[in-house]
C-alpha cells in the first residue's frame, strides 16, 4: 500500500518506531484537549466552491519576508528530529530544499548547524530558545549566523515545560535504570529503528549544545540541562537584546493573543507564529486557527503572521492562508512522513501538499496565493 496522506505517513512511522520516541512526538500535555482542539478546530472552517473561472495559471508560490517559495508552508523545528530516522535534520533540510520551503533547525537538534549547511549548501531558519545563561544564546546566535541562516524564529512559550505526561510514563529526561527497563523492550521491538538510527545514525548528541554541557552521559543529562535552562524571567526587553544581536529576520513563535502579537511587533520583530506548541504547553488554551484572526487584525500590515499546530493538508495551509496567514508551519507530518521512508517519504509528502492547494485554489477560482482571502471562507456554525 502506498503512503499518501499525513495520516498514512503517522500510521507507519508509530510501526517503525520505539513506542516512546513515536509518544514524544505525537503526545500533548495534560488531557491533551488543546491538541485535539487543533485539529478538530480546522474543520469548523468551510472553504467557498466558485466555478466558471478561468483557473488555467494556478501558482502555489508565494514569498517570505521578500524571498520566493514554492508554497506558503515551512518545516518547524523538532528536537531530536535525528533520533526518528538517520541525520533526521540533515534528511528533512535537503527535502525542505528540493520542494523550495525553509527548513527550521532546532536549538536541541541531533544535528548541528554546520551539518546541515554543509549537506545542503543553502540558507535555512534556526529555532532558538531565550536560555538562562544568556553567553549560550549569544554564541547560538553567532553561530547561526555563521551557518547562513537568514531567519531566527525565537520561541517563547516555554518560560516552563509543559506537563506532557506520555513522556513521563516513558521516563524521558529521568535517569537510571527503571527509565532503562521502559525503553529498552521498545527499542528491542524495532531493529529497522536500532540499524537506521541506533547504530548507522550517530552520534547521537546535541550537536549545538553538547560543549556548553558538563558531564553530560547521555541525551537524558542534555534534556536536563535544557530543562534547567528554560528562563520564567524573560520579557520583551529581552527580545529587545536579541534583535539588537539578529540582523536577520526574526520571527516570535508562540503567540497566540492580539495584544502580544503588537508587542512583537513594536521590540522589532519581523513576524510572529501563531502557536500553543502543538497542544504541549498549555492545556486548555484555544486552537491556534481560532486565535490567527485576532492576531492578523491586531497587526495588520506591520508585520508577517504564520500559525503552526493541527495542519495536517493542503487543504488546512488554504484555509490558513484565507484567515490572513503569510503562510503556515508543519512540525508532526514532517517528522511522521521522515520517520516512516526518510527523505524520499517526506519529499513525497510535500508534493501531496502541494497538489492539495493547487486543486483547491482552482476550485475555489483563484490562480495565486494572493488572491486567497476571507471571503474565500465561513464558518457555517457561527
Amino acid at each position: 500500500m502506498f503512503s499518501v496522506t499525513t495520516e498514512d505517513y503517522q500510521r507507519l512511522a508509530q510501526k517503525r518506531l520505539p513506542g516512546f520516541l513515536y509518544d514524544y512526538i505525537d503526545g500533548g500535555c495534560n488531557d491533551e484537549v488543546t491538541m485535539a482542539a487543533n485539529l478538530a478546530d480546522f474543520r469548523r472552517y468551510c472553504l467557498k466552491q466558485r466555478v466558471m473561472c478561468d483557473v488555467s495559471n494556478v501558482d502555489t508560490a508565494t514569498q517570505f519576508f521578500g524571498q520566493q517559495v514554492g508554497m506558503p508552508l515551512a518545516l518547524a523545528p523538532v528536537g531530536m528530529a535525528g533520533l526518528m530516522a538517520r541525520r533526521g535534520e540533515v534528511q528533512g533540510a535537503l527535502a525542505a530544499k528540493a520542494a523550495g520551503i525553509p527548513f527550521t533547525a532546532s536549538t536541541v537538534g541531533i544535528c548541528s548547524l554546520k551539518e546541515i549547511q554543509e549537506a545542503t549548501q543553502s540558507p535555512f531558519w534556526f529555532q532558538l530558545y531565550m536560555l538562562r545563561d544568556r553567553d549560550v544564546v549569544s554564541k547560538l546566535i553567532d553561530r547561526a549566523h555563521q551557518a547562513g541562516c537568514n531567519t531566527l524564529v525565537l520561541t517563547v512559550d516555554l518560560a516552563v515545560s509543559g506537563m506532557r505526561h506520555r513522556d513521563q510514563r516513558h521516563g524521558i529526561g529521568v535517569t537510571g535504570l527503571r527509565s532503562s527497563l521502559v525503553r529498552i523492550p521498545q527499542i528491542l521491538a524495532r531493529p529497522r529503528w536500532i540499524a537506521d538510527v541506533g547504530i548507522a545514525g550517530g552520534p547521537h548528541t546535541f550537536g549545538n549544545i553538547m560543549e556548553f554541557i558538563n558531564n553530560a552521559k547521555n541525551l537524558n543529562d542534555v534534556k536536563s540541562f535544557v530543562d534547567s535552562q528554560f528562563d520564567p524571567t524573560v520579557t520583551w526587553q529581552d527580545i529587545a537584546w536579541v534583535r539588537s544581536l539578529w540582523s536577520g529576520k526574526l520571527l516570535i513563535k508562540g503567540v497566540l493573543e492580539a495584544d502580544d502579537a503588537r508587542c512583537a511587533a513594536d521590540v522589532g520583530a519581523d513576524g510572529v507564529v501563531v502557536s500553543n506548541h502543538g497542544g504541549r504547553q498549555l492545556d486548555g488554551v484555544a486552537s491556534s486557527i481560532s486565535k490567527l484572526p485576532g492576531v492578523v487584525s491586531a497587526v495588520g500590515d506591520d508585520i508577517q503572521v504564520f500559525m503552526d499546530g493541527g495542519i495536517r493538508s493542503g487543504i488546512d495551509v488554504v484555509k490558513a492562508v484565507a484567515l490572513g496567514a503569510q503562510g503556515v508551519m508543519i512540525g508532526r507530518p514532517w517528522v511522521w512522513a521522515l520517520a516512516a521512508k526518510k527523505e524520499a517519504g517526506l519529499r513525497d509528502l510535500l508534493s501531496v501538499f502541494k497538489k492539495e492547494i493547487e486543486v483547491a485554489m482552482a476550485l475555489m477560482g483563484v490562480n495565486s496565493i494572493q488572491e486567497l482571502h476571507t471571503g474565500l471562507i465561513e464558518r457555517p456554525d457561527s
